[in-house]
């Protein structure tokens, strides 16, 4: 169980591996030559970065206008209450003036009996209303008092600078107010509509003007309660003015309400009320106690209709949640004209109203909104960036085609006048061409020029210059490269007349293992003089060894495909992916897989080994169902007996091509030099040679290339080469 559990987490981890490592270069190449993937992947990172700061500045603003309309709340609330603490001890002051008990004593016994024309008449009539009158007039003036009540612990009043309320019996909330004031309990009262005639702030007698009053008990000698005095002050004048201590910006406004969303105290948006008709537009007519704080469903200053009659509307939000205790709202509700608001609100236990603070959202938030639109420029801009590149690739694209599809139908590459299309395959197409004064025939690759972007021609240029240092008979020969005046990237190589072994064992089955010995010490010829430059071929495969004829030899081996060498000495270029893993998957060694930035000459080795074991048995090392089944099996798997596929090898030749195919690095030949020289000690050498050869190929007749066959070592290779091999059948895999 532990050793399957090991396995799991194994092939678990070469997973993910393969997995990130496909994806990054994958990702790099397609960055690399889709230019106009710059722009849009710039757009989407700047729009999380702009969602990203949209959201930490609107956090951070919530938070702040959070703590501002909680501030402003408190401090007009403070405000208030210090005001009414005020008015009280003065009021509670003037009660003490002298002489007002007595006066008050004289009236008390007039209306003691309740109310009633003869009440009324003695209190109009008695020398006492006169002189309680001229007792107060002058304090009145300095505080700033516009009337007074003198009222009995029956609720008759006593005294009053309205003659038509003397004698009166007060009712409801007054009755409640000024019997709380006889008992001797200091107090002000919530604004209220006057019952009778009063001045206005202009001097003008009219009904309903809003009013408050501040009480205090008139004692007698002995300190207890004999009557209510209250002083009549203002709302408009004081009291709103008081809750407009503190503000915020241009739209902030602070005002009170009772629990029935009736405004208390008067708005700051009057005459905007008028204009829509929340208020009738005349100049006596103000808000206090006139408005009704609901919600109209949509916004009235910006010329919005309500569906609802106004009776029908809900109540704002701060009317409704405000005598369950403090709130605030900082996403938003609408105010009672409809505009999206920020409140925080708080209710006044002692008074019987609530206080709420509020600020349009708009004008709260602008800073995200400046922001937010800032963003939408840059990313219009980007977007538009990104389609005029995207644009100006598709007409490059096209021009380039074109001039290419020009210099293809002229037939002529600088020296070389081009004959048959070969095959096409990677970044590259190959052509049979001839040299205008040589004449000799030449394989000539052209690099595609729709993908020609700056790593792909020094990847171009670096294959041309490696396999142009080596110079072994068996490496394909390099003649010449350039460029045309069209821009056409070229590379001239010696022309091949033949067939790739994995071509060849498709067609004919596996080989004997001396002609296997054979054909592999040819390769490795060609490897050890790569391996002695502190080269690596990296895509060693049979597709890449290719079986021609020189000089009347026949079984003669070209190694082809230095697209992927990698130089392990100083002076490496890189310009492969970092850390991607690079080769075909059937023959790809574990360190490949697992550290390709450290695979050395032995990698090739190993490569070597698979295909002498294909070669022999005619199937690859390993297969799969998917390209990780195989790479998961070449890290762990121990490749079958060749006994176990029916396939007889001599033990010293198995040996060593087991050998090769060690999975630690260290258990291999340690390069392709020391492997040749292993071959050509192996018993098995010298069983093939040109005349076998010969009458081999003298035996078969020329028959149609194999169909090829959807497998990995032709379609699924990692990272493809850019300068595949050529194959028959017009394909250059």
């Amino acid at each position: 169980m532990p050793r399957t559990s090991s396995r799991t987490t194994v092939a678990g981890r070469l997973l993910d591996t393969v997995r990130r490592k496909a994806v990054t270069a994958t990702t790099g190449q397609f960055l690399r030559r889709q230019l106009w993937a710059w722009p849009v992947i710039a757009a989407v990172v700047l729009a999380g970065v702009g969602l990203w700061t949209n959201h930490s500045v609107e956090s951070a603003l919530r938070e702040r206008r959070a703590a501002e309309l909680h501030t402003i709340l408190a401090a007009d609330v403070e405000a208030l209450r210090e005001w009414m603490k005020t008015q009280l001890r003065t009021t509670e002051l003037l009660t003490e003036t002298e002489g007002l008990l007595g006066v008050t004593t004289e009236l008390l016994a007039l209306g003691t009996e309740g109310g009633g024309p003869a009440v009324e008449k003695a209190l109009l009539n008695s020398p006492a209303q006169g002189r309680f009158r001229d007792l107060l007039a002058a304090r009145m003036k300095r505080y700033d008092y516009s009337g007074y009540i003198l009222a009995s612990p029956d609720g008759v009043v006593l005294a009053g600078e309205t003659e038509s309320a003397i004698g009166k019996v007060l009712a409801t909330q007054r009755k409640e107010f000024f019997k709380r004031v006889s008992d001797g309990a200091p107090s002000v009262s919530r604004p209220w509509k006057s019952l009778v005639l009063l001045r206005d702030k202009d001097g003008e007698l009219r009904a309903n003007v809003p009013t408050l009053f501040v009480g205090a008990p008139v004692r007698d000698a002995n300190g207890t309660p004999v009557a209510a005095l209250a002083f009549r002050i203002r709302p408009d004048a004081d009291f709103s003015r008081i809750l407009h201590t503190a503000g915020s910006g241009i739209t902030g406004d602070t005002y009170a309400f009772d629990r029935n969303g009736l405004m208390l105290s008067q708005s700051r948006f009057d005459d905007d009320l008028k204009q829509f008709g929340l208020l009738v537009d005349a100049a006596t007519v103000q808000s206090t106690l006139t408005l009704e704080l609901r919600d109209p469903g949509t916004d009235l200053m910006a010329g919005g209709r309500p569906n609802l009659r106004r009776a029908d509307m809900p109540f704002t939000k701060p009317v409704t949640e405000a005598p369950t205790g403090p709130g605030a709202d900082v996403d938003g509700y609408r105010d009672y004209r409809g505009v999206w608001t920020l409140g925080a609100w708080t209710w006044l236990p002692e008074y019987d109203f609530g206080v709420v603070t509020e600020v349009s959202r708009d004008e709260a938030y602008q800073p995200v909104y400046i922001l937010r639109r800032a963003f939408a420029v840059l990313l219009v801009l980007l977007a538009l960036a990104a389609v005029a590149l995207f644009v100006a690739m598709l007409v490059l694209a096209r021009n380039r085609k074109q001039l290419l599809e020009a210099v293809l139908q002229a037939k002529q590459f600088g020296q070389y006048t081009l004959e048959d299309k070969l095959g096409s395959g990677g970044m590259g197409t190959v052509y049979k061409a001839r040299h205008a004064l040589l004449r000799r025939p030449t394989a000539v690759k052209l690099l595609d020029i729709g993908r020609m972007s700056d790593t792909a021609v020094a990847r171009f240029e670096r294959e041309v210059q490696l396999t142009a240092t080596l110079t072994h008979p068996n490496t394909v020969a390099v003649y010449d490269y350039g460029r045309t005046p069209e821009g056409v990237f070229y590379y001239a190589m010696e022309y091949l007349d033949g067939i790739d072994l994995d071509d060849f064992v498709a067609r004919h089955g596996p080989l004997p293992e001396a002609r296997v010995a054979h054909l592999l010490r040819q390769a490795c010829g060609a490897l050890a003089e790569a391996h002695a430059a502190d080269m690596v071929h990296r895509d060693v495969k049979p597709a890449n060894m290719f079986l021609t004829t020189r000089g009347g030899v026949r079984d003669f081996v070209k190694v082809l495909d230095f697209g992927l060498v990698k130089t392990t000495g100083e002076g490496d270029t890189n310009l492969t992916t970092t850390n991607a893993i690079t080769g075909t998957p059937l023959y790809l060694s574990p360190e490949g897989i697992t550290s390709p930035e450290d695979v050395d000459a032995r990698a090739d080795v190993y490569a070597v080994g698979a295909v002498a074991y294909f070669l022999l048995s005619g199937r690859p090392p390993f297969t799969g169902k998917s390209v990780t089944d195989i790479l998961m099996k070449h890290v762990g798997t121990p490749p079958e007996p060749f006994a176990a596929l029916g396939v007889t090898v001599s033990p010293a030749f198995e040996e060593l091509v087991l050998r090769c195919l060690a999975k630690s690095p260290a258990g291999r030949p340690r390069s392709a030099g020391v492997l040749l020289t292993e071959l050509n000690a192996c018993p098995v050498s010298g069983g093939w040679s040109a005349t076998a050869a010969a009458a081999w190929w003298a035996t078969v007749s020329v028959a149609p290339a194999a169909p090829r066959r959807p497998d990995v070592s032709r379609s699924t290779d990692v990272e493809t080469s850019i300068f595949p091999g050529l194959k028959p059948g017009g394909e250059c895999d």
